[in-house]
């Protein structure tokens, strides 16, 4: 077993024992990069200067024994939609190409804090704005389990870079289902927290109510470690929740006798496939045989929540996306007639199809006479979608359904039909709206592809979220499974 296949957990011991050193850990990783990313096209920038001087660093406290983190001296990827200072954050967009950040996202604030070692920045789908990662405009990142299948989206390269062991975790941000479906074709565990657990300040804006900064890990019990180290209030955030955050790992254990999971008919029917149905019916017979039980329920609003999603976000992706005009930073255009000429040339050349799209679609039903028609009527949805899942917590402890409709698909396949691109989504996309914590976790395989399971908890509820996923995790052997590279 190789240091870089080694979950974070793993690692600790290897550091804390002076088995290895930081050093040697976080050249192990650069190794494989170099080795590795030319074909899967994980990293936008690798910043292996910088990491192995925070190598040393790290290396030094834990030899002094002032190291107070089990992040100390971890390698992980930033999505490059996070601000690094110095570092360039591009959104895998033209517009932001050649930007430097002058600041660090507080996330990464808190990692660099902790002792974990930034490795670079992963590639995404412009503005986080895709479901495959073919939306950036720098690279088409590859899914390690089968380089013609994309990596899933909008966080494809971390996703990637972690199931590739390029990385030992990465951050992404979930807006409808970036960390999670990107989880579910890469066949890792992918976390999206309630919205407010994890501050947002420094992650460059699609749609300010939905975006929510995540973990993607190898294991559930990394995915809490994680969690512990990014959660928590930020008055630099206004929707940043203060409540307390409890030590996520202590609520890890496999007992689930008497929970009780909740199954949408909505997303075990028609769209979905056959074969990830029956797996994930089999997964709820696991659940069943540790003492759970599980019910099928109606939840009647899912069926708008594709539509509702696509109004709210590229109405908020509208406006968040105003400030790219050519005059605050950014891309401008060269030599252009005048100032409406400037505004607009810039933007056309900046952003690709995708963007572009989703501003005017947003523009739109922002607009005089059509705003009542459609934004505020999608806004309606969205509370309805939240009373589905109020009524059903009720009577229920969590909800369970596939994270995606189908295993990753081919190259190319959907980039000429967006709508069928947008259906990748349709599992995850009611979570953002209500707001709610979900998880993917490997549950099984189809056509050699990883399939995954996602959870669903009540508002601010990860420990039961996580408690769920790692008693599945720790009966089925789905997580140690690796792509063949």
């Amino acid at each position: 077993m190789t240091l870089t296949s080694l979950t974070i957990q793993e690692l600790r011991k290897k550091l804390d024992t002076k088995e290895v050193s930081a050093t040697e850990v976080t050249k192990a990783f650069l190794e494989r990069i170099k080795k590795l990313d030319p074909t899967i096209r994980s990293y936008v920038t690798i910043i292996e200067v910088e990491a192995l001087v925070q190598a040393k660093k790290a290396e030094e406290s834990i030899v002094k024994g002032t190291a107070t983190s089990v992040l100390a001296g971890i390698p992980w990827a930033v999505k490059d939609n996070l601000c690094t200072q110095g570092v360039r954050t591009t959104c895998s967009s033209k517009i932001l190409e050649n930007y430097t950040a002058t600041y660090n996202a507080t996330v990464v604030e808190k990692l660099a804090q902790a002792g974990a070692i930034p490795l670079g920045k992963a590639n995404l789908d412009e503005f986080a704005m895709g479901s495959s990662t073919e939306n950036s405009a720098l690279m088409t990142t590859r899914n390690p389990w089968d380089t013609t299948r994309v990596p899933g989206g909008s966080s494809g390269g971390s996703a990637a870079a972690v199931a590739a062991d390029m990385c030992a975790f990465a951050l992404g941000s979930d807006t409808g289902g970036s960390i999670r479906q990107p989880a579910s074709f890469c066949g890792i565990v992918g976390l999206k927290p309630t919205y407010g657990r994890v501050s947002r300040y420094g992650l460059v804006a699609f749609a300010s109510s939905l975006d929510q900064v995540g973990p993607l890990t190898k294991t559930v019990y990394d995915a809490a470690l994680v969690l512990n180290h990014i959660s928590g209030h930020d008055k630099r955030d206004s929707t940043s929740v203060d409540k307390p955050v409890p030590d996520y790992t202590k609520a890890l254990n496999k007992n689930v006798k008497g929970l009780r999971i909740a199954v949408p008919r909505e997303l075990m029917g028609e769209g979905i496939d056959p074969e990830i149905k029956k797996i994930v019916l089999e997964a709820l017979k696991v659940y069943e045989k540790e003492g759970a039980t599980f019910k099928e329920v109606d939840m009647p609003s899912f069926k708008y929540a594709l539509s509702a999603y696509y109004l709210i976000a590229p109405a908020e992706a509208s406006a968040n996306l105003g400030r790219y005009d050519g005059v605050r930073y950014g891309h401008r255009t060269k030599n252009p007639a005048d100032l409406i000429s400037m505004f607009s040339k810039t933007r056309s050349e900046g952003f690709g199809d995708e963007v572009k799209r989703r501003i005017m679609i947003g523009t739109y039903a922002l607009s005089a006479g059509y705003y009542d028609a459609y934004y505020l009527k999608a806004q309606k949805v969205r509370t309805l979608i939240k009373e589905d899942f109020d009524r059903v917590f009720k009577d229920h402890d969590v909800v369970i359904t596939p994270t995606s409709p189908t295993v990753a698909f081919k190259v190319g396949e959907k980039t000429d039909d967006p709508l069928s691109m947008y259906l990748s989504d349709i599992a995850t996309i009611p979570i953002n709206l209500a707001a709610l914590p979900g998880i993917s976790i490997p549950c099984g395989f189809s056509k050699g592809l990883p399939v995954g399971l996602q959870i669903i908890a009540r508002h601010f509820d990860e420990e039961k979220l996580l408690q769920t996923a790692y008693a599945y995790e720790q009966v089925t052997e789905w997580h140690k499974k690796r792509p063949a590279l």
